[in-house]
């Protein structure tokens, strides 16, 4: 006897039941399974955006906000602070190192960061084609800008004023593009990136020739640095900001701590200072992931909920088909069949319903995203796709397989126990 064909010609005398109850089990599965995949994502961005960085130093107002804007570019910072204003923390012996940026400017939607070559080292960027910026004016780009706007060496770009894209455009002081920057998975890929001095230069800003100079050449990753007469060689200088002009601003410094000593301190004195304010990306991003958190638990138990639905409605199938079949169940007792075939006949039943409404879940919670990732391509903060596995998804998997062993268990050992004789003198 051919137990799977004949448990799946059942399946086929009753295609709405069957059909239901695939369309629940997947609908559940699939609304559980893109939380999952959703929040995986999240969090494992969020953990590499922010890698290597221990302290945000910016203007006064919300942490997460500084943190939200300065690390992962996604939000509008709090403002500007005066370069005078950071300095002493530039230099202080609990930081190993600082990176100042300075924001302002997005073109076509990506934000425009001016900082020091060595802001692309932190997210382990190297080049697919050009070069660093060797003077003013002269810009990289990510990977994922380049394909999206299809920049390429030599392109002329100018940026527009503001963080939200409605500002007006710098239309005469326009960016060359030298170097375009082969894809890292981080936020890098999303930004384009030159020199503090061009984010000045474009905002009118003074400077003269003590100000921040960064003519650093690269090749193939590799920085040989250049130092003028008007730099500090000091080897305990941590960057090459010195004495320039009072008017200079920037938005954020990233700092790397010396010492887990830092940790205690340096937040608390920075905080003490008027207009200033330190936030640590890893404690406000664990802060905000478990505000996320509980709207995705509410989510997840009403998907839940839906699982749990159909397995009960599997099992009802399952039962309503044995009560209909008990005459059948019965002759094939008769005409030699075990009681253990009879149990495996409704149990494999139950369990391709199970199976088939979890691999449909798991095809459109992926599909569906990869669909969502295509859509919201046009949005720079925003990367989505379905062609990641989440662990946990293996555990939703179990749990469902889990549920459809009880819902069909249940029937099939009502099948086992099946008496021939009462039931065939039944009406």
């Amino acid at each position: 006897m051919n137990l799977v064909r004949l448990s799946l010609a059942n399946l086929v005398m009753s295609p709405l039941s069957s059909v239901v109850n695939i369309f629940l089990l997947g609908l559940g599965t699939a609304s559980i399974a893109i939380l999952l995949i959703a929040t995986h994502q999240l969090t494992t961005t969020l953990t590499i955006d922010s890698a290597g960085i221990d302290l945000v130093i910016g203007a006064a107002g919300s942490p997460l906000q500084l943190v939200l804007a300065g690390v992962y570019h996604a939000d509008i910072p709090p403002g500007n602070i005066p370069l005078e204003r950071v300095k002493p923390w530039l230099q202080h012996p609990l930081i190993e190192d600082a990176t100042p940026l300075a924001l302002g400017d997005t073109y076509q939607g990506y934000r425009i960061v001016g900082s020091e070559k060595k802001y692309i080292d932190i997210y382990g960027g190297i080049l697919d084609s050009g070069q660093l910026w060797a003077a003013p004016m002269q810009i990289v780009v990510g990977s994922a800008v380049a394909e999206s706007i299809a920049l390429e060496i030599g392109s002329t770009i100018s940026g527009t004023h503001g963080l939200d894209g409605d500002g007006h455009a710098h239309e005469d002081n326009r960016f060359q593009v030298v170097g375009i920057l082969s894809k890292t998975g981080t936020v890098l890929d999303r930004l384009l990136v030159t020199s503090t001095k061009s984010v000045w230069l474009v905002h009118g800003v003074s400077h003269d020739n003590h100000a921040y100079e960064d003519e650093e050449d690269h090749d193939a990753g590799e920085h040989v640095e250049k130092h003028d007469s008007h730099q500090f060689d000091e080897p305990h200088m941590k960057n090459e900001y010195i004495e320039g002009a009072e008017d200079q601003e920037i938005t954020v410094v990233l700092m790397t701590y010396a010492s887990p000593l830092a940790a205690l301190s340096l937040p608390r004195e920075i905080n003490g200072e008027a207009g200033l304010q330190a936030a640590s990306p890893a404690f406000e991003i664990t802060r905000l992931l478990q505000i996320v958190g509980i709207g995705f638990g509410w989510l997840k138990a009403f998907a839940a909920i839906l699982v749990a639905s159909a397995a009960l409605s599997i099992f009802a199938a399952l039962y309503a088909s044995l009560k209909a079949r008990r005459h059948d169940l019965a002759v094939l007792r008769c005409l030699g069949a075990t009681r253990w075939e009879l149990f495996l006949v409704l149990f494999v039943e139950g369990m391709v319903l199970t199976i088939a409404g979890t691999a449909v879940g798991l095809v459109s919670a992926h599909g569906g995203l990869q669909l969502i990732g295509i859509w919201l391509n046009q949005s720079p903060n925003i990367a989505l796709t379905g062609a990641i596995w989440a662990p946990s998804e293996y555990g939703l998997i179990a749990a469902i397989l889990a549920a459809g062993f009880v819902a069909a268990t249940l029937p099939a050992r009502q099948a086992f126990s099946t008496d021939v004789t009462k039931t065939l003198s039944s009406p």
